[in-house]
């Protein structure tokens, strides 16, 4: 469950890239190398940090095809058909909790640890979407006042509670890929964000 779960991940984080891409109106190139960064830069970094080499996507050039796939994909349906630019906000979402529970469940197995894995989850979550942003010469989305990464946090807390307590695996899964998708559509859908540090500037 969990590989179809890394694999429909890869394929959700790709067309946000591939999406990302169509918004600068970049060509088919673009939109692979973009899809293709946003749907492995998370898990990269996650295994370069915990030390798992090859990385996932050399190990397993599964991933690699079904990102170039979903991009190429996407291409070719935003060509022939008016996609909502609301399918990228709900892609994004979809896939930022997946990776998380992703990220987290690689984190564990690795390091045994609670504090580490959550760290892994809002890592792999995060910086697919983060050099998405980047490339495409956007403010990434942990880097502005809305609810992104404490999403994910708040879901990876959450996914660590329910193992540690022994809940059933695939409930624990779904309960955690629910939360994240759905403070992150809330937010959104209400406007809300964290509070914010204001200084005065002395005069």
């Amino acid at each position: 469950m969990m590989y179809i779960l890394d694999l429909l991940g890869t394929a959700t984080f790709a067309v946000t890239g591939a999406l990302a891409a169509g918004r600068k109106r970049m060509d088919i190139f673009g939109v692979v190398v973009l899809g293709c960064v946003t749907a492995i830069g998370g898990g990269t970094l996650r295994d370069v940090i915990l030390g798992n080499h090859p990385v996932f996507w050399i190990s397993n050039n599964v991933y690699l095809l079904v990102a170039t796939l979903a991009a190429v994909g996407t291409f070719l349906l935003v060509r022939y058909w008016r996609v909502p630019m609301r399918t990228l906000v709900y892609a994004d979402a979809a896939g930022l909790a997946i990776f998380t529970v992703i990220g987290f469940q690689r984190g564990l197995e690795v390091t045994g640890s609670y504090s580490i894995a959550v760290v892994m989850g809002v890592t792999t979550g995060v910086v697919g979407g983060m050099i998405r942003d980047v490339l495409a010469g956007e403010i990434p989305l942990i880097l502005r006042r809305e609810i992104y990464a404490s999403a994910s946090l708040c879901g990876a807390i959450l996914f660590a509670l329910m193992h540690y307590f022994q809940f059933p695996g695939v409930w624990a899964v779904i309960v955690a890929v629910l939360t994240i998708f759905t403070i992150r559509l809330a937010a959104l859908r209400w406007n809300v964000s964290l509070p914010l540090l204001r200084l005065e500037e002395e005069r």
